[in-house]
């Protein structure tokens, strides 16, 4: 298994057509493309069986934590997933993910022990949450970009979308959608400040810091819907 460790700051932006154009043609002259390019991303959300962790997310403590497991494109040939564990403290993001097959993945969650550090924090998260099950399938289209000369890391997610059935990455990419007109969500990841340059395009385009998380964006869109439906259901 291949670990990764990472803490750092995680600023979203929701940009209109017309910022996500301007935005994106500074930034791909500046930064360097991922080396996957443009990439679908699938993202299960594991919870538990009472939405716990989304719950507590959506009233924005100081510390929130969640658990997904990530895959690029369409998981037809066995390869590689992620398996990560966000926590997120006064502002700053800490990250643990593992790479590994899905079906390693499937063993931290029937609890086998891992012979690493990562994946022994894994395995306690499982464990202190009891039994944790998918909740809800996240997609998007995403383009990234870097900075050679520091950790600057900026992404942006289009078509994001989602779906509460058929939670798992050999299915399809079809989804609801969770942002609408167009709208792209760009996400500022550094351990440092950001570059002068940078902050000066975002004041140039008026574009301003937003909260905003995919997972809970969801779990609300279900809820009204359940809600809607016991309506007419008793109507």
């Amino acid at each position: 298994m291949i670990c990764y460790v990472f803490k750092r700051y995680e600023m979203k932006y929701l940009l209109t057509p017309q910022q996500y154009a301007a935005v994106r043609a500074v930034i791909a002259g500046r930064l360097t493309p991922d080396a996957f390019g443009e990439t679908t991303i699938q993202s299960i959300y594991y919870d538990t069986e009472d939405n716990r962790l989304v719950r507590a997310s959506e009233e924005k403590p100081v510390f929130k934590e969640k658990l997904r497991l990530r895959c690029y494109g369409l998981n037809d040939d066995d390869r590689d997933v992620f398996l990560e564990m966000k926590r997120k403290y006064d502002g700053v993001v800490y990250k643990r993910r593992i790479a590994c097959k899905e079906g390693g993945a499937e063993n931290f969650f029937r609890g086998e022990a891992s012979k690493t550090q990562i994946g022994r924090e894994l395995a306690y998260f499982i464990r202190f949450y009891g039994k944790l099950s998918p909740k809800m399938l996240i997609l998007c289209e995403r383009e990234a970009f870097f900075e050679k000369e520091s950790d600057l890391r900026v992404t942006f997610d289009r078509n994001v979308r989602y779906r509460s059935t058929d939670l798992n990455f050999h299915t399809s990419l079809a989804g609801c959608p969770l942002l609408s007109g167009g709208t792209v969500l760009m996400e500022l990841k550094t351990g440092a400040a950001l570059p002068l340059w940078l902050c000066r395009l975002l004041s140039g385009e008026n574009i301003r810091k937003q909260s905003f998380s995919k997972y809970g964006t969801a779990y609300e869109y279900e809820c009204r819907k359940n809600e809607c439906s016991r309506r007419e259901f008793y109507v």
